[in-house]
């Protein structure tokens, strides 16, 4: 096998990990896992994005087959799919410009915090949730998860150096 060939297995194989290992800790939380108020403590995994760009596909892999099974079916996919494409997407993007992992870890936390209002839209086009309420109660929870999430993940990091697992 050449090095390029192991090195896309690599990226698709710790991709899976990551999608199972999103999955199984929602599960874990299924009860507080959705609705208007969320803590997700799979969203940590979110800020893997931070080291590395490519383990996006692994963490949008888990929302989406959680939303879907799990979830409020097809609109939680497409809506909550979205929302973390979004998010991720804009730190991905800050990779190279922003050199400052602790930036990128904070701007991560208030990318996820700000794109709640997809999941409070979409609550409110499903069940008809008040959307402000809504978006804040979600917002607020998903800020908690992420703000407390991010330091602990630069601590791991630091002797993981998840830049360099995949």
């Amino acid at each position: 096998m050449h090095i390029a060939q192991k090195q896309k297995t690599r990226v698709v194989v710790t991709n899976g990990i990551i999608m199972a290992l999103y999955l199984a800790l929602t599960i874990l939380v299924t009860p507080v896992a959705s609705g208007a108020i969320q803590f997700r403590i799979s969203e940590s995994l979110n800020h893997l994005v931070v080291f590395n760009r490519k383990y996006l596909w692994g963490i949008l892999g888990g929302v989406v087959v959680y939303n879907a099974i799990f979830g409020m079916g097809w609109p939680d996919v497409v809506f909550g799919g979205a929302q973390t494409l979004l998010a991720l997407a804009l730190t991905s993007a800050l990779q190279k410009v922003v050199p400052n992992v602790k930036v990128r870890l904070a701007l991560n936390t208030l990318f996820f915090t700000a794109s709640m209002a997809l999941i409070a839209a979409m609550l409110n086009i499903t069940v008809a949730a008040p959307f402000w309420p809504t978006y804040g109660w979600t917002a607020l929870s998903e800020f908690i998860i992420m703000a407390i999430s991010a330091p602990l993940m630069y601590f791991i990091n630091r002797g993981v150096d998840f830049g360099d697992r995949i």
